[in-house]
């Protein structure tokens, strides 16, 4: 393989990744927004942002790498099981933290400025959980695999990822499609619309 040619799959999960950071990023700038008392997008636009989080990362995206890319690494050597295990834990975690973010964007629909405080603080943890996670995968999980992964593993991960439904084709929120709600967040928050939509 040409040297500057990416796996299909790294491709995947870096563009994936590429496309979450924006997403958690303009999550993150709403609620500062919020707390500046300007003008800000109605709190259906988090919700969405929220729901695109829980649908297409915790359904697809985690369960692509643990199963693919993390599985055939740790068939092939156990240098760096200690770390996948962290990052297995920490995809399952991610679900609580995101009911977390719900409940806090929840209280502060109900209550209003005084419950601002405790969403900005989950909203910080999250945005910079996720963060440190992407960080680690990208520098030492996806490195590792270029270099322990052989053809045969990189063909089945190929053949797996072609092969694949889309997890999204009856996935809506308010009516929109998975990848009409990435374009409708990148209408509300700007910044979101620098990357594409969905890799399904």
């Amino acid at each position: 393989m040409n040297d500057t040619t990416e796996r299909a799959a790294i491709h995947v999960i870096r563009l994936d990744h590429k496309r979450l950071a924006a997403v958690t990023a303009a999550m993150l700038e709403f609620v500062h927004m919020l707390g500046r008392g300007g003008a800000a997008p109605d709190p259906i636009v988090l919700r969405a942002m929220l729901y695109y989080i829980r649908e297409y990362p915790e359904q697809f995206h985690h369960p692509m790498e643990d199963r693919l890319l993390f599985a055939a690494l740790r068939n092939r050597t156990d240098a760096f099981d200690s770390v996948l295990d962290a990052l297995h834990r920490e995809h399952m975690t991610g679900e609580v933290r995101l009911r977390d973010l719900e409940h806090a964007l929840t209280r502060f629909e109900l209550k209003g400025e005084s419950a601002l405080f405790g969403l900005r603080t989950i909203m910080e943890e999250y945005v910079e959980f996720c963060a440190n996670h992407r960080r680690v995968e990208e520098t030492v999980i996806l490195p590792a695999t270029e270099r322990y992964l052989s053809e045969l593993d990189w063909a089945r991960i190929d053949a797996a990822l072609d092969n694949r439904s889309d997890p999204f084709r009856e996935a809506t929120f308010e009516g929109e499609s998975l990848e009409s709600l990435y374009r409708l967040i990148a209408k509300a928050v700007p910044a979101v619309g620098e990357t594409d939509g969905p890799s399904t």
